[in-house]
């Protein structure tokens, strides 16, 4: 056989290769944002049909906010704390259990019973005013994930003055159930971000993993400097970052920060200043971000080190200089 005929019969089979396969076809990525839970939300993702997504994103959003939104008087969270019969959906008992788990590992500083010192402190449902250490001390005694039992469907409170506060951990669950959301509708690839915490699947629009941004803790009460701090590639995660950064109040000078140590009853104060954890499911990450920052540096440096279902991204302060930490799996 001739090197001609060989030529031809090589691009033959080329040409009919060519013909033949099917190329996957290039990915269209959506995106798609509003407002939810009193901050914003972003979603950006490609399906196989490149399927509108709007409505069922938005209904997975609104069934995680009829469940656990404190402002919502008719969701489930109110009624348990209004102490009114209700029937405990599964939103609100997945959330509920991973919370009183955390709590369990974290010796209380992850607490969802907190509500009360919350909005003593003026960052829940009630204005801020001047604290005295006799209304710490009368609140506290309503605080304390222990005293609340979870019994055939039924939460059993030790005081009718509990209440639960989900704000911690439900933002990031929120993550999680839009991200189910995507999948069922064969979504491999996309981002989901809540008011700082994330889902991340998959691939970006550039066929990599997804850039994301860990802002530089500077205070700022507005929200408008972020500066960012590092950069990191991620896929198949949640993501979440906690810090005192941005809520706070000052009064005659002194910062009071909106983390809230159950176990004291006071905010915190200590050079954590910002809390950023890797974990499997977003949920999870956003109540190990709060532990931590209630706990402190070294407190939360131990965690992240002894535990592999996380991992952790510190920075803190030291002698006045901005230093950072992570963990060798980050």
């Amino acid at each position: 056989m001739n090197k001609k005929t060989l030529f031809t019969l090589f691009f033959v089979a080329v040409a009919v290769f060519f013909l033949c396969y099917d190329f996957p076809k290039d990915k269209e990525y959506l995106h798609r944002d509003g407002f939810i839970f009193g901050t914003v939300y972003s979603v950006t993702y490609s399906n196989p049909e490149n399927k509108d997504l709007s409505l069922q994103i938005n209904s997975a959003l609104e069934a995680v906010n009829a469940s656990l939104s404190m402002f919502n008087q008719e969701s489930t969270i109110s009624k348990v704390n209004n102490n009114q019969p209700v029937e405990l959906d599964l939103l609100f008992l997945t959330v509920w259990k991973t919370g009183q788990y955390v709590s369990d590992c974290t010796h209380g500083a992850f607490d969802m019973t907190v509500a009360p010192l919350v909005d003593l402190w003026g960052f829940g449902l009630k204005n801020r005013d001047v604290v005295t250490d006799a209304e710490v001390d009368s609140v506290r005694e309503y605080v304390g994930y222990e005293l609340v039992v979870l019994e055939d469907g039924v939460i059993h409170k030790a005081y009718p003055e509990m209440r639960i506060d989900a704000g911690a951990i439900a933002k990031g669950y929120a993550c999680d159930v839009v991200s189910d959301t995507l999948e069922a509708y064969g979504c491999t690839d996309f981002c989901i971000e809540i008011g700082g915490e994330l889902v991340v699947k998959g691939l970006n629009s550039k066929g990599v993993n997804w850039h994301i941004a860990i802002n530089k803790p500077v205070e700022d009460s507005l929200c408008v400097n972020r500066e960012i701090q590092e950069v990191v590639k991620l896929t198949d995660c949640g993501m979440a970052t906690s810090g005192n950064y941005r809520n706070f109040y000052e009064i005659d000078g002194k910062k009071y920060s909106h983390t809230i140590d159950p176990r004291t009853g006071y905010p915190v104060s200590h050079n954590l200043l910002s809390a950023t954890i890797v974990a499997p499911d977003c949920m999870t990450a956003d109540a190990w971000a709060t532990a931590c920052m209630v706990a402190g540096f070294e407190k939360a440096q131990t965690w992240i080190k002894n535990r592999r279902d996380i991992k952790g991204y510190l920075i803190y302060e030291e002698n006045g200089e901005l230093k950072t930490w992570k963990s060798d799996d980050f």
